[in-house]
């Protein structure tokens, strides 16, 4: 058990781990940046690694000098031939890369490391907190790195012409000499692909979906937290078993149902369906919001001589402005993104929804640089709308947590 609490041991082994992480990352990042073949030699790295980890603790964690010598240290090895990041380039190309790797390096190990005072014996918290800090930033890069290759792979094939993607399509680096040329894919999906129609089609189906999903959720959630009725504690925790029909058991009732019907291929058929998905998850958010609420702002109101609807209108929605716009951020999204029922239902080009547009995509006949730019189209706007509203909808789904 001592081992593990020996300062030199742990900074051998976070350093060792650490650049093999990093050389991974590196290596990876080079390659989709400029289409060549780089790849991380992890035995180096370990080692390297573990030399690496060594050394900050014997000269202390937090010396400054620990940025240069790493990075030295790596354009060195490039030069001798023995670098953790491999390629078939100029020796000039290797010894950026590795330079780089061993910058970022010295300057990330001895955060690691801030808690080891030295090689020697260590405390539990210090041992404990370098493995967190090490684990932190592999889950940092692991995670970011899942979004964003496939991600990045997505823009990059989108900027790509046939001929680039045929002779490599391995090949993510860009040439931005071509200037605006490189949207040519996307000026040829709203000019022959339709997809200006798509993308009104996508935002009124979701607008609308949203102001359904509230009309009914609003009273609904309002009733279960507030009002008094038999069967209400069962109502209230069975608002969301319909997400335990998984949407495809009920895929052919439907089909069936809206084609004898007359509502499949038909806008008002999705907007009938789409809340359905979405009625469930805002009641269960709303409710939770609503029973937060002061019942002594309402009960004043009532002796006021407001009806229940007067209260609701006049003072519970204002108050609840935060959970509504995070409800409707969140069905948003659920619309804008939703694909089985729109390709189950939608045959007419006229009608399709962004999503369903972009199957249609999904065709030998269609360059693959197409499918790629109406996936970015899809992607960014709704990114965008999340990442610029994120906190507003934190705020909301917290904002009920504790009761008022």
């Amino acid at each position: 058990m001592r081992i593990f609490l020996n300062g030199a041991f742990t900074a051998a082994l976070l350093g060792a781990l650490w650049m093999m992480v990093l050389a991974t990352t590196f290596a990876v990042a080079a390659a989709f940046a400029t289409g060549e073949a780089f790849r991380p030699d992890l035995l180096l790295s370990l080692l390297w690694g573990l030399i690496g980890g060594l050394a900050v603790v014997y000269t202390g964690p937090g010396k400054s000098l620990s940025m240069v010598i790493g990075a030295a240290a790596l354009v060195a090895l490039s030069v001798i031939g023995l670098p953790p990041v491999v390629a078939e380039l100029s020796l000039t190309a290797r010894i950026l890369v590795n330079g780089a790797l061993g910058l970022i390096f010295g300057l990330s190990q001895p955060v690691l490391l801030a808690e080891v005072t030295g090689p020697g014996s260590q405390t539990r918290h210090a041992i404990e907190d370098a493995v967190i800090r090490f684990l932190t930033g592999f889950g940092y890069i692991f995670f970011t790195a899942i979004v964003a290759i496939p991600f990045y792979v997505m823009v990059m094939t989108s900027l790509k012409s046939q001929s680039e993607l045929l002779k490599n399509p391995l090949d993510f680096s860009i040439d931005l000499s071509k200037g605006w040329d490189l949207f040519r894919s996307y000026v040829e999906l709203f000019r022959d692909f339709n997809f200006g129609d798509y993308l009104l089609n996508s935002m009124l189906i979701s607008v609308l979906t949203v102001f359904i999903t509230l009309l009914f959720s609003v009273p609904g959630a309002y009733a279960v937290a507030r009002l008094r009725f038999k069967g209400r504690a069962v109502l209230s925790r069975s608002i969301l078993l319909i997400y335990m029909v998984p949407i495809i058991v009920l895929a052919l009732p439907i089909y069936i149902a809206f084609s004898v019907t007359g509502l499949r291929n038909t806008v008002v058929g999705i907007l009938l369906i789409y809340p359905v998905t979405t009625i469930p998850v805002a009641l269960y958010m709303l409710q939770g919001y609503f029973r937060g609420l002061p019942h002594e702002i309402e009960e004043a109101g009532l002796m006021d001589g407001l009806s229940r609807l007067a209260v609701i209108w006049k003072i519970t929605l204002p108050l609840s402005l935060p959970a509504l716009a995070s409800v409707s951020l969140y069905v948003f999204m659920i619309a804008w993104n939703e694909f089985l029922l729109a390709f189950m239902l939608l045959d007419d080009p006229s009608k399709f929804t962004l999503t369903r547009g972009i199957a249609s995509l999904n065709s030998s006949e269609i360059p693959r640089q197409h499918l790629m730019a109406g996936s970015v189209i899809a992607t960014v706007p709704i990114m965008v709308l999340f990442l610029g509203l994120e906190r507003f909808m934190t705020k909301g789904l917290t904002a009920g947590s504790v009761k008022g």
